[in-house]
């Protein structure tokens, strides 16, 4: 089964998360099979905290992946986490 979930990147006390659409059975920070985006918990100043393709998280969930339950938030809080341009 395929699960949209967080990939623990950065280094000791400075998290950094990719969002990966994966195998069940593979690692946390294993194999991947596309990349849909980052999440940067400690962003300050012009960084970007959350950055997401919604359209291949959506691609993917139609599909049939199941989200992890820190990703569905994150995909709730998405559109408002984009900068106006």
């Amino acid at each position: 089964m395929v699960k949209i979930r967080l990939a623990r990147g950065g280094a000791k006390k400075r998290p950094f998360y990719h969002v990966v659409a994966t195998e069940s059975r593979s690692s946390r920070d294993g194999r991947f099979i596309e990349r849909l985006g980052y999440y940067n918990p400690s962003a300050t100043g012009g960084e970007q905290k959350l950055v997401l393709d919604l359209a291949r998280v959506d691609h993917w969930t139609k599909n049939g992946a199941q989200v992890s339950e820190r990703v569905a938030f994150l995909v709730k809080t998405a559109p408002a986490a984009v900068p106006a341009a």
